[in-house]
């Protein structure tokens, strides 16, 4: 007797039907392997959002974000961004606001800026008064200058401060560029100070250079001197979608792969939370690992992880 499979409109031979089943399983499969990886795309940049974060960027100096969306992008071809290693990525910011207190952006110029034993300029200090900001330091021989300074934002995003009043040994100077002398003037317009421009009466401050890495990459669309802070926005957060996220002090990062000591995530999803909501996620990157071994951590149904990590603040506190 001979076995048939009844189709529709006609019986089929068993060998007919199995090579059908055959046909249509490969087709499946190549349509499979047709389809681009979800878990990894061509640039490798890792989506951020961040809120109520006092990221530090430098000795007794800290940003506080107040929201921040955007992307860890990294700065080698064929790599990821790695937590040990802060020239591995830059911190790409398309919406954000952010404030530093006078002192902290004195102290990051101080550090980053004129640091050098041969810099023109050195001892910067910063107070906010009146809506201006007054910068005092020092020049070269040790000549004391300062200056009361608005704030603004150039057409490509950097930070304008215009001197509207200038002394040197407290006499006033004619202009910024006779103040700074020929010789500092032509080192801050010739680009060899890192972050800092002239131009007559103003200098240009560039966030992107400024700040020590992971180097920020965005542009300021606005400044404002205020309650003691100069408060900075990046891009547009009113239009920005962002995502909901189930907590309230928080560092979120996901998608693609990202570093953090001895573990890999491929399709990240990372929440870093801060245990106390009633002041923000005091987060040290030099030093977080110290603050995921006072924490701990859960993996969601997803395989995700929510890590739970005790502000760098308290933890110093702790350790005293």
């Amino acid at each position: 007797m001979r076995l048939s499979f009844k189709t529709k409109n006609s019986f089929l031979h068993p060998g007919q039907w199995l090579r059908r089943i055959a046909i249509a399983l490969l087709c499946s499969v190549n349509a499979i392997a047709q389809q681009p990886a979800k878990t990894e795309s061509a640039d490798r940049t890792v989506q951020t959002q961040m809120n109520n974060v006092m990221y530090h960027v430098g000795n007794n100096a800290a940003v506080h974000i107040l929201k921040l969306g955007g992307e860890l992008v990294p700065t080698k071809p064929d790599s990821i961004p790695i937590f040990d290693d802060k020239n591995s990525f830059d911190l790409r910011v398309t919406a954000a606001e952010m404030a530093i207190t006078p002192q902290a952006m004195a102290n990051v110029l101080n550090q980053f800026v004129f640091n050098d034993k041969n810099s023109p300029i050195k001892d910067v200090s910063i107070q906010l008064e009146n809506g201006l900001m007054k910068v005092k330091g020092k020049l070269k021989a040790d000549v004391s200058f300062e200056t009361d300074s608005s704030a603004s934002v150039t057409a490509d995003g950097k930070i304008r401060l215009h001197a509207e009043k200038i002394r040197a040994l407290h006499m006033p100077a004619k202009g910024l560029m006779d103040l700074l002398g020929v010789e500092i003037a032509d080192l801050i317009k010739n680009g060899k100070v890192k972050g800092v421009t002239a131009e007559k009466d103003d200098l240009i401050l560039d966030p992107e250079q400024v700040f020590p890495p992971p180097r920020i990459q965005g542009k300021v669309s606005a400044i404002k001197l205020t309650d003691g802070q100069i408060a900075l926005t990046f891009g547009s957060p009113q239009k920005y979608q962002w995502a909901k996220v189930p907590a309230q002090n928080y560092m979120w990062y996901h998608g693609n792969r990202l570093q953090f000591g001895k573990l890999t995530m491929h399709d990240t999803d990372l929440l870093l939370v801060d245990p106390d909501p009633r002041d923000p996620f005091d987060f040290d990157l030099s030093h977080y690992k110290e603050q995921l071994m006072a924490g701990y951590s859960k993996t969601t149904a997803t395989f995700g992880l929510r890590t739970t990590m005790v502000d760098y603040n308290k933890l110093k506190k702790d350790k005293r």
